[in-house]
């Protein structure tokens, strides 16, 4: 007679938190206000490509049959130019505003109150909960900002009267293609380093806010030099007619030998002109066919500052939790 030995019971490893899942779940109100605000841009869209248009095409005709300043807007043409510009605005700020607060808020509050530390002891590793806390925002907010942005093309481009959009003005240049998208990335994980950094919510809002908006300012202002400038020039008594619906850049005088000087306090005064050595006038330009070369420049440089700050909040993070 043999005896058996009792075996322990095989334990089965319990499955990781799905942590995907799990941030949706937290964050569901931020998810409806989101949602909420990519319908009512993309309707207000929607409405000025189609029934819109048309109403407001045919008060222009009316309105302004000369196509000149003495026209006057009336109420259909105010209305359609109030819902584009605040579908536009809406392109221009929410994803901003909500990438920072999913960014810098929600993050910093799990830090601030020990939610995150407590996932991190049920099976999830600080670098998957901080890719779960980026990914899944990251994902929604793209998805709707890709879809406005197209909007917003397809109703700028399909424009026939003279609004006064013009192709590199902020809000335009802004909304009008992949730089749109872009942003609204850079802010969610500028604010995911801001709330590692300082792990208190209402400071990491402010902080990320403004980097963000400083990071904006200055891809805006180098993006123009990145890319060649073409040059309008003419004679001194000659008219200084530059190309419509352009970009301007560097303005000033030149000399007999082609060197650039600042144009002299001469009024229309040849003789003081002449007396300097000014013998002609130059202005550098952006036409509309370099939209999509600096579009490009400023999205990657805006993803590059991104990717930065990616690479910077798993590097202290993981420095910060090396003992876990």
């Amino acid at each position: 007679m043999t005896a058996t030995v009792p075996t322990a019971p095989r334990t089965v490893p319990a499955a990781a938190p799905r942590t995907g899942l799990t941030v949706l779940r937290l964050h569901r109100g931020a998810l409806i206000v989101w949602t909420l605000l990519v319908l009512a841009a993309a309707l207000g869209f929607l409405w000025a490509y189609g029934p819109g248009a048309d109403s407001a095409l045919a008060a222009w005709h009316k309105a302004c049959p000369a196509a000149d300043d003495s026209c006057h807007w009336d109420t259909t043409l105010n209305d359609y130019y109030r819902t584009v510009s605040l579908a536009e605005w809406t392109i221009f700020w929410a994803p901003q505003l909500v990438s920072v607060w999913a960014g810098a808020a929600l993050i910093a509050r799990e830090l601030e109150n020990g939610t995150a530390r407590l996932a991190w002891t049920q099976g999830v590793t600080p670098a998957r909960w901080l890719a779960a806390k980026l990914a899944v925002p990251a994902a929604l907010i793209t998805a709707g900002t890709t879809v406005l942005v197209l909007l917003h093309r397809m109703v700028f481009e399909a424009n026939e009267f003279p609004f006064g959009w013009e192709w590199y003005q902020d809000t335009i240049f802004s909304t009008n293609g992949p730089v749109g998208i872009a942003q609204p990335l850079l802010a969610l994980t500028v604010g995911a380093l801001a709330g590692l950094v300082l792990r208190r919510t209402l400071p990491a809002l402010a902080v990320s806010f403004l980097v963000t908006g400083l990071v904006q300012y200055v891809t805006g202002e180098v993006t123009p030099q990145l890319w060649p400038w073409k040059t309008f020039t003419a004679a001194m008594d000659s008219a200084r007619t530059v190309p419509d619906h352009v970009m301007w850049g560097e303005q000033g005088s030149l000399t007999a030998t082609g060197a650039r000087v600042p144009t002299p306090d001469c009024a229309d005064s040849m003789k003081c002109l002449a007396d300097h050595g000014v013998t002609g006038y130059y202005t550098d330009y952006h036409p509309a066919s370099h939209f999509w070369p600096l579009q490009l420049i400023e999205t990657g440089l805006t993803l590059a500052v991104a990717a930065a700050a990616v690479g910077a909040a798993f590097w202290l993070l993981r420095r910060r939790t090396r003992a876990l």
